[in-house]
């Protein structure tokens, strides 16, 4: 999954959040961050085993080309972002207009987020990534920006088409996953909870 999803999925505390987003910002243990923070990361981790080891996720992957199956991961996480967004009322109580705000405050509120987040983080706020999911066609744009970020950013060249040859598809496959997804963090969470 992608941010949205990892903020919507982590719970609706500060460092649940911070956690939540740290978790593709950080390598190594979760212990060296305060313990709200370490829980969110150690969530954030599950969610992403979870997500790649899941059937529905696997079958969304093979609805891309097969030479795509290098980044078809990436590309799934992007896409199921799109449908958490446009979808956001069936699986959210908050709306999302007021819940990217909140996560954009607790950000940019944080005088130590690790660096590559901290720079990203003004950006992100000032440009709605989170909320512009709704717009499939900034797909293309995340695309692209994902792929200069790749030593062979060829690996994503038409992958914005390829989503959307695969939407209906895609979008199904998400509709099945997602409820799923959530009741696993929900029950994450608890266990976390439980045992302190």
């Amino acid at each position: 999954m992608n941010y949205l999803a990892h903020l919507h999925l982590g719970g609706p505390g500060r460092e649940d959040r911070l956690g939540s987003l740290y978790g593709d910002f950080v390598k190594g243990s979760a212990d060296v961050w305060p313990a709200g923070i370490a829980a969110g990361i150690r969530l954030h981790r599950r969610i992403d085993v979870y997500t790649d080891d899941h059937p529905l996720v696997r079958q969304a992957k093979r609805r891309l080309p097969a030479a795509r199956r290098r980044v078809a991961g990436v590309l799934v996480d992007v896409f199921f972002d799109h449908c958490l967004a446009r979808h956001w009322h069936d699986y959210a109580d908050q709306d999302l207009p007021r819940f990217t705000a909140d996560c954009y405050r607790t950000l940019l509120a944080e005088p130590a987020l690790p660096p590559r987040l901290a720079r990203i983080a003004p950006l992100m706020a000032s440009q709605d990534w989170l909320g512009s999911y709704t717009d499939f066609a900034v797909l293309e744009r995340v695309v692209e920006g994902m792929a200069r970020r790749l030593s062979r950013p060829e690996l994503l060249a038409g992958g914005f088409a390829e989503l959307a040859a695969a939407y209906a598809g895609l979008e199904e496959d998400f509709r099945a996953f997602y409820p799923q997804l959530q009741a696993f963090a929900a029950a994450e969470r608890a266990a976390a909870r439980a045992t302190g």
